[in-house]
């Protein structure tokens, strides 16, 4: 039997709002040429990027209380 492919890792949080400053993504951190190419990319450039987020999100909004 063909097992189905794993679905793609993703950080999105649907929160999609672009910040006209940083360039990125509110809610995931990712920048909108990362959303554009996510489908096209492999499952290691996506973790690679995703371990990025947690940083790029403190930096990007330092007042944001975490959720």
């Amino acid at each position: 039997m063909i097992q189905p492919a794993p679905k793609p890792s993703s950080p999105c949080t649907k929160v999609c709002i672009l910040d006209a400053v940083s360039g990125l993504c509110e809610g995931c951190g990712r920048s909108r040429d990362e959303i554009a190419l996510w489908g096209s990319m492999t499952e290691p450039q996506r973790r690679a990027v995703m371990a990025t987020l947690g940083e790029r999100l403190r930096r990007a909004f330092p007042n944001r209380v975490p959720a």
